[in-house]
């Protein structure tokens, strides 16, 4: 199947039962068991679920998979994959990573004794540099969050063999209908599916798919114990969701490549971050190992007062945190999505004051450039 008809017919779809075309919710706690250890194949909807499992289903289809894991939050997802590490591990990290992953890492995974490098992943000398005895781990997000640096994946995944270590990808700049990390060699992909999987501002989830029926073993003993797993009535949400996302990527990508050449010829942006550009570091690396370049845009307009003007003068782009959706969002990384990395480290990535990100929506692109180029004025 071609990734468009793989998002409406991969998985379980609908119930063979009633003749349902979609799945059902299935709002429960506990199954009626035959006889005590006797059961169907569920028991307790935080080890198992029906519509979670379809969920689970159609996430491991998609990023070519051996299993897949439903969380409810990105970020649940992230700490139970991090969760596969024990007490003096070690993990490799991209340097311009979401705030609330650097937050995780620095704040709460550390009181675990869990160790960690921050590096600039696009460059592997800098990767092969940081390696320990101790190192268990690279954790890759690319294209990453707000810089969109660009990481060569399979070259990762060289380097993680012979390593012998675990290659995490968070992919949720990309999604799978653009990039598939694990056919590069990934071992672990993780989505905030809030964004674009689900699409439409309405659900908080997040997305594992894996490479082997070992760390599928060891992630669903983790999510189960730890329990923070995705309710049914949001995993019905994101797979509606999916069926879509082809379309919507592709909707979005023609917007955005309209509005980076808006930004590209307007004298008030000093730099413009997108791996769609000719010229953007990395852009070769994102051509051969995705077939799109995505809907974020960084752009910085030289000061934090510049870029709080043009926020507060937009109409169609929504000022929110998150990204991914229908309608096109509008942020400043430093106050919002990365306020906890401190001022020091941000100034260090490059995540000054004037950066605005734009979460290019599906709305028509010449309003989209008008209320950008009003904004501006």
């Amino acid at each position: 199947m071609k990734k468009k008809t793989k998002m409406v017919h991969g998985g379980i779809t609908g119930d063979e039962r009633t003749g349902a075309v979609s799945v059902p919710i299935y709002q429960v706690s506990t199954y009626k068991q035959e006889a005590a250890g006797k059961h169907t194949g569920y028991e307790y909807s935080r080890t198992g679920n029906p519509t979670r499992h379809a969920l689970e289903t159609v996430i491991a289809e998609l990023e070519n998979g051996k299993a897949g894991f439903a969380f409810g939050s990105g970020m649940a997802a992230i700490t139970s994959v991090m969760m596969l590490m024990n007490t003096g591990d070690h993990v490799v990290m991209t340097d311009d990573v979401y705030g609330g992953s650097y937050r995780l890492t620095t704040k709460v995974l550390n009181r675990f004794n869990l160790d960690h490098t921050f590096v600039d992943t696009s460059d592997s000398e800098k990767v092969k540099a940081a390696i320990k005895p101790n190192t268990k781990a690279l954790f890759i997000e690319t294209p990453t969050n707000p810089l969109l640096k660009v990481t060569d994946l399979k070259q990762m995944s060289e380097i993680a063999k012979e390593n012998n270590l675990l290659l995490i990808v968070d992919n949720t700049f990309a999604t799978p209908y653009w990039q598939t990390p694990l056919d590069l060699g990934a071992d672990i992909v993780v989505h905030s599916a809030t964004k674009y999987i689900g699409g439409h501002s309405d659900v908080v989830s997040g997305l594992v798919a894996v490479n082997s029926e070992k760390i599928a073993e060891d992630l669903h003993f983790i999510q189960n114990s730890v329990g923070g797993v995705l309710g049914p009535q949001d995993s019905w949400l994101l797979m509606r969701g999916i069926k879509t996302l082809g379309l919507r990527m592709e909707a979005i990508e023609k917007n955005t490549h309209t509005l980076v050449a808006f930004l590209e010829n307007h004298p008030q942006v000093e730099t413009i971050y997108y791996p769609g550009r000719p010229d953007h570091k990395g852009h070769d690396i994102a051509k051969q190992q995705a077939t799109g370049f995505g809907g974020m845009i960084s752009f910085d307009v030289g000061s934090g007062e510049k870029a709080d003007q043009v926020l507060s003068r937009v109409k169609y782009f929504t000022l929110a945190e998150s990204l991914g959706a229908v309608e096109s969002l509008i942020s400043i990384p430093a106050k919002m999505t990365h306020a906890s990395i401190p001022w020091e480290r941000r100034q260090e990535l490059g995540i000054t004051d004037g950066l605005i990100r734009l979460s290019v929506g599906i709305e028509d692109s010449e309003d989209l450039i008008e209320d950008l180029k009003q904004a501006m004025e």
